[in-house]
């Protein structure tokens, strides 16, 4: 069983995450640039932006080398350094046409990747500004899809309990996307040692206090 969105729902989310995104930039104040994300304590809103921005932007030039780790997104932050958030809001919209042309090329998984760390880090902003929603987008739906992809095949067991579980599709994402801390996932009634030791040595670390 693929978990995997259907292809033609891959486009269609991201678009539609970005242009939320968007409008979380362009309706904030000067000095929500400046708050700090809870998901990603060492960056502010403008940061988060910035490698938002900033992914589109490397895709289109094909800095791919190293894409997803530490130093691939620090550069993005370093590139907009001192960018307001209406700057960053038109770099995503001024790109919009020439990344959405190559997202459609992309093949899977990684498709349902792109769309997974932009749907995760949309709702890191919603929280680090206090505005939520959209938590049943089509983005949520194939973000998740990308996170059970990821561990069916090493935690099949796992992921059934997840499916079975009594928990939204939104906070199973924010789970799996290490948003949710030991003692809230096993609140939830999932194996938070499980869930969390894969995250070992990847970008992506369980919080130790509750980020939302």
């Amino acid at each position: 069983m693929s978990h995997l969105a259907d292809l033609g729902l891959i486009l269609p989310a991201y678009s539609a995450t970005r242009e939320r995104i968007v409008h979380l930039l362009r309706t904030a104040s000067t000095d929500d640039a400046n708050r700090q994300v809870p998901a990603c304590p060492e960056w502010t809103v403008a940061d988060l932006a910035a490698h938002i921005a900033g992914l589109a932007e490397d895709i289109i030039a094909g800095r791919v080398e190293g894409a997803g780790t530490d130093p691939w997104t620090a550069s993005q932050v370093d590139r907009h350094r001192g960018d307001s958030l209406a700057v960053l809001a038109d770099s995503l919209e001024s790109n919009a046409a020439a990344f959405d042309g190559l997202l459609v090329h992309i093949p899977a998984p990684v498709n349902s990747q792109i769309v997974m760390d932009t749907v995760t880090h949309e709702h890191d902003l919603r929280v680090a500004l206090g505005k939520p929603g959209a938590r049943e987008s089509d983005a949520v739906t194939v973000g998740l899809g990308y996170l059970l992809h990821g561990r069916a095949e090493r935690q099949p067991d796992l992921v059934a309990a997840s499916l079975a579980a009594d928990i939204d599709p939104w906070n199973l994402m924010r789970v799996l996307s290490g948003r949710r801390t030991a003692e809230q996932i096993t609140a939830l009634g999932l194996d938070a040692t499980a869930i969390i030791s894969p995250m070992t040595g990847s970008p992506v670390s369980a919080p130790t206090e509750p980020v939302e």
